[in-house]
């Protein structure tokens, strides 16, 4: 006889006279149904060749696996970084396998990835990057998730998506808001606002909110005065020189998030600009090195760690009849780079 280590599953079939599936069904504990018979032949089998089951084996044969597929737009961005510790807190001591997807931006990456995640039977897909604004992506992601959840998975998006589901909801409009008022009672009117994707609902929710907060000093709200990005530190250096390159002279220039704050602040210093003593400069999201630079940046603080924390918290949360949002303040944290402008200067 052989040794019990050496023995497969292929062995147990073979003896019990029914095909591997079968076998399979019974030793991996499937749902499908086998008839008593078979299920006593291929029992029998197993105690005969003194099959040991193999764990790892038995957890590919579950409906769902371990992975907690986490999606995000670029894992070299410090948002994204803290989003995914947070998760990875979350998760620690559970047992489950957390994979990281990047999709670099590209949005038929994210729907690869989808798919992927779905043909591994993950159990959890978390969606932490931005919604799109574009209907026949929406659809397909719809299309994809609805299969997902479908088939007994667990999805929760982090931000303003267009597919329904559990969500994290940071207050992007309400951030960006109060973070213009700030900027304007501080003076500044010749404001440049450096936006990011424009396809993005993230940039659409905080560039909203900075609409309104003209709107609620009285102030007319020029589009002209956004110049795009895409939350790259390159793309807010190349953005700054791009804005001075058509002739702008801001007083303050706001970044959509701190990345592009960042490169910012690299192209005013390549002008011989200081800040905040010649312009301002604040961002969105208060990573890490917001308050490392000098000046430290003004910014809005968004609970990275947090966020990524209630996403997992929510994946583990048996799925229900309605959708779930947990919605997470956002507030204004003030530092050295931004300065008082006078009423009477431009």
């Amino acid at each position: 006889m052989r040794d019990a280590e050496t023995v497969t599953l292929v062995d147990v079939a073979r003896r019990a006279g029914v095909s591997l599936a079968t076998a399979s069904r019974v030793m991996n504990g499937s749902d499908r149904k086998v008839s008593p018979e078979l299920r006593e032949r291929v029992v029998g089998a197993a105690r005969e060749l003194r099959y040991v089951r193999n764990a790892n084996a038995q957890a590919l044969a579950k409906a769902r696996s371990a992975i907690v597929g986490v999606i995000v737009h670029d894992i070299g961005d410090p948002y994204f970084s803290e989003i995914l510790r947070g998760v990875e807190a979350a998760g620690e001591g559970t047992g489950q396998l957390l994979l990281v997807c990047d999709t670099h931006r590209d949005p038929e990456r994210e729907l690869e990835y989808l798919t992927l995640l779905h043909a591994h039977r993950a159990s959890t897909i978390v969606i932490a990057g931005s919604g799109h604004e574009d209907r026949a992506h929406n659809v397909a992601v719809g299309t994809r998730l609805d299969a997902f959840v479908n088939g007994g998975g667990r999805v929760v998006l982090i931000g303003r998506h267009h597919y329904g589901g559990d969500a994290v909801l940071p207050d992007n409009r309400g951030g960006a808001r109060a973070l213009m008022r700030e900027v304007l009672a501080h003076g500044h009117r010749a404001v440049a606002i450096i936006g990011g994707p424009p396809h993005l609902t993230t940039t659409h929710d905080r560039l909203d909110g900075c609409r309104l907060a003209f709107a609620d000093a009285g102030l007319t709200f020029d589009p002209a005065c956004v110049i795009d990005g895409d939350f790259s530190r390159e793309s807010g250096e190349a953005a700054t020189h791009a804005l001075y390159a058509r002739g702008d002279e801001p007083t303050a220039i706001v970044a959509l998030n701190d990345e592009m704050a960042v490169g910012a602040l690299t192209a005013l210093r390549e002008r011989g600009l200081r800040v905040p003593d010649d312009v301002s400069l604040v961002g969105f999201d208060d990573i890490p090195v917001a308050a490392d630079v000098t000046p430290a940046l003004t910014t809005v603080n968004v609970p990275l760690n947090h966020i990524g924390e209630v996403a997992m918290r929510l994946a583990r949360e048996p799925a229900s009849d309605g959708f779930r949002a947990a919605h997470v303040a956002a507030h204004v944290v003030i530092r050295a780079s931004l300065g008082k402008r006078s009423l009477l200067k431009p």
